[in-house]
């Protein structure tokens, strides 16, 4: 019978967490809009997975994986433009600057603190480009920051939202 491995293995005495768990854990979270805390067992310690991903995202790691996996895709013919919000938990709230550091990109919409993304997508919704704003902020601004990043496509594909005609010219 074969031996298993152990799912986190020991590095000085602590569990380690695999580096490929930490990003499973974090597209399940943000795909399912959970907690840190409400990451199944299986990823490791939530507190780890947080700890992680903050270390990575602070050094531009995320960003960078997020650049590589977009520059991965495929065919281009047909690319789509939309934007999201995302909910921000209640105590994001504190909109002040750290110091040394940038402002949240958090805004106040109806329906509470809110960030929008706006991507770009191919036409089997892998992201190509992504743009983070405050909440408030519409549709517009985000296009005007992507659309020179726009790949060379047959068409494009987008709701009234980007129906300009400074964005019909740009195309």
């Amino acid at each position: 019978m074969a031996r298993l491995e152990p799912c986190f293995p020991k590095s000085h005495g602590k569990p380690r967490v695999d580096d490929r768990r930490v990003l499973s854990s974090t597209m399940f979270i943000s795909r399912h809009g959970l907690r840190w805390r409400d990451a199944p067992r299986e990823y490791g310690p939530h507190k780890t997975l947080y700890n992680r991903w903050k270390r990575w995202s602070d050094r531009g790691v995320v960003a960078r994986i997020m650049a590589g996996l977009a520059a991965e895709h495929g065919e281009e013919t047909t690319v789509m433009i939309d934007a999201t919000h995302l909910k921000a938990h209640r105590t994001a709230s504190s909109l002040g600057v750290k110091k040394g550091g940038r402002g949240r990109l958090i805004g106040r919409t109806k329906g509470g603190m809110n960030t929008k993304l706006h991507a770009v997508c191919d036409s089997h919704g892998r992201p190509i480009d992504l743009f983070l704003t405050a909440g408030p902020v519409s549709d517009y601004i985000g296009a005007r920051a992507l659309v020179s990043g726009l790949p060379d496509a047959k068409a494009l594909l987008g709701d009234r939202g980007y129906d300009a005609d400074w964005f019909r010219e740009a195309l």
